[in-house]
């Protein structure tokens, strides 16, 4: 059985894949099907079905589109070396089938495909995860400190050497970004000065960072978490980044009082931690990255939307998220007025 028609696109990348796939398993390999998934800015994503030697097998491929989002992602070879090696450790992270060969057009990797919802809007509204949402805040604090836990010898090779403190490079970084696309923004300006004047002292510790782990990037089934997705932005920071990214406002999808990504609390969430092993969570510090967290995704909201505005990706979705940045700039003032002042 052969997969019907494909468009020319699909048809070229399945004569790349399967010579891979066929040496790798040493058996026979049929692909009944290849479905496009909605994916990232930078990436495009395939659900695979194939049967191995008489078997049915699910599959997933994440592929470079060709532009970079962000210098600091990871290759797909060095994000699929992350993720096995979170999966060896314990977390619930998909089983890496393949790596594109290092002379292939464009990087790519394949992982098992895992069951649940993924889109955020989805995953705090639909009435089949009612059950799952009720513990998931707490569920997703143990997973994180699973994350944390990871050795740090088990990855270090596969992600990007910072020779700042963690602090200083996600200010600088970001800082750098904003300058780059020449936006002056007084919000933005009231958010660095407040940055500045309340970072928290460097404590030394430094442990593998998912560096976008929110509803959205994680499967979720009626039984609760299935998977930790997208591990593009991975890296040895901080602890307290991660608790801090998913209680940004947008990654509640209009749950607002539900402070972590629209389905359960900051306590729950924290307790979840501690119960898994995580490290004393120090809450000034979580709001600290908090504030960077949301001064980050409005500053990427406007990088995004410069690459439609420039012409280089000319995209809808692009031009959208230069909107968005007003509803982030708005809690960033929300942020400013419940803290002290510089």
């Amino acid at each position: 059985m052969t997969t019907p028609q494909l468009s020319p696109h699909a048809e070229a990348l399945r004569a790349e894949l399967m010579p891979v796939f066929q040496a790798e398993c040493r058996a026979s390999v049929e692909l009944l099907r290849m479905t496009p998934l909605a994916g990232g800015a930078s990436m495009e994503t395939w659900a695979l079905d194939v049967v191995v030697d008489q078997q049915a097998e699910s599959w997933v491929l994440r592929r470079d589109m060709g532009s970079n989002m962000s210098e600091q992602a990871l290759s797909r070879r060095d994000e699929a070396a992350v993720i096995e090696a979170a999966r060896l450790h314990g977390v619930s992270a998909p089983r890496v089938r393949f790596v594109a060969p290092h002379d292939a057009p464009r990087g790519w990797f394949v992982m098992e495909r895992r069951p649940g919802e993924s889109v955020g809007r989805r995953v705090v509204s639909l009435p089949e995860l009612a059950h799952a949402r009720e513990g998931l805040a707490r569920s997703l604090g143990r997973e994180l400190a699973a994350i944390h836990s990871v050795p740090a010898a088990a990855v270090e090779a596969h992600l990007r050497s910072e020779p700042l403190a963690p602090t200083e490079a996600a200010t600088e970084g970001l800082r750098a970004v904003s300058q780059r696309i020449a936006r002056h923004n007084p919000v933005w300006a009231l958010a660095f000065r407040w940055l500045d004047a309340h970072r928290p002292p460097e404590t030394g510790r430094r442990c593998l960072v998912h560096g976008d782990f929110r509803i959205g990037n994680l499967l979720v089934t009626p039984q609760g978490l299935s998977a930790v997705l997208d591990w593009e932005f991975a890296h040895l920071g901080d602890p307290h980044e991660d608790l801090a990214w998913i209680t940004v406002r947008d990654w509640r999808f209009e749950r607002d009082a539900l402070e972590v990504g629209g389905v359960g609390s900051l306590d729950d969430f924290i307790a979840g931690y501690a119960e898994a092993g995580g490290e004393a969570v120090d809450r000034a510090r979580v709001r600290w990255w908090a504030m960077l967290g949301n001064l980050r995704w409005s500053v990427m909201c406007h990088a995004q939307a410069e690459r439609h505005l420039s012409g280089i990706d000319r995209s809808v979705e692009y031009a959208s998220l230069g909107r968005k940045s007003a509803e982030i700039d708005w809690e960033i003032l929300n942020l400013l007025r419940t803290e002290p002042s510089p």
